[in-house]
This record gives structure tokens, sequence and C-alpha cells, in this order.
């Protein structure tokens, strides 16, 4: 899966932000640790929502922009 994140340098490193996914966020001393943070954050996010919804029905959707 691919994920768009917004990234900003501020004195105290990066931070990463993923808009897609409320609240997700991380950040890093450099860009490509942030990067590498926000990954895991993201791994984390999903599996979280996923075990919120396991009585759900799920359906995949992919949608061309």
């Amino acid at each position: 899966m691919e994920f768009l994140v917004k990234i900003h340098k501020s004195k105290y490193g990066y931070d990463v932000v993923c808009p897609t996914l409320p609240g997700c966020a991380s950040q890093g001393d450099t860009e490509e640790e942030a990067l590498e943070n926000i990954k895991d954050a993201i791994r984390g996010y999903l599996l979280a929502a996923k075990k919120v919804r396991r009585g759900e029905k799920l359906a995949k959707v992919e949608v061309a922009v």
C-alpha cells in the first residue's frame, strides 16, 4: 500500500503526518528516520483499525485519480 505523507522540518528534527489516517504521525532526527518511523506508525494504525472492526464486513476498492 502507498500513502502520501507530509514532512515538516522543525528545529527538533522532522515531523511526518499521514493525512489519510487521522492522528497517524511520527518524527525523526533525519528525514530518512522520520520516513521509516511513519511506516511503523502506519502499520500500527492499520493493525489497530483492523482489530477494532473485526465484526464488520470490509471490502477493498481502488480509485484512480
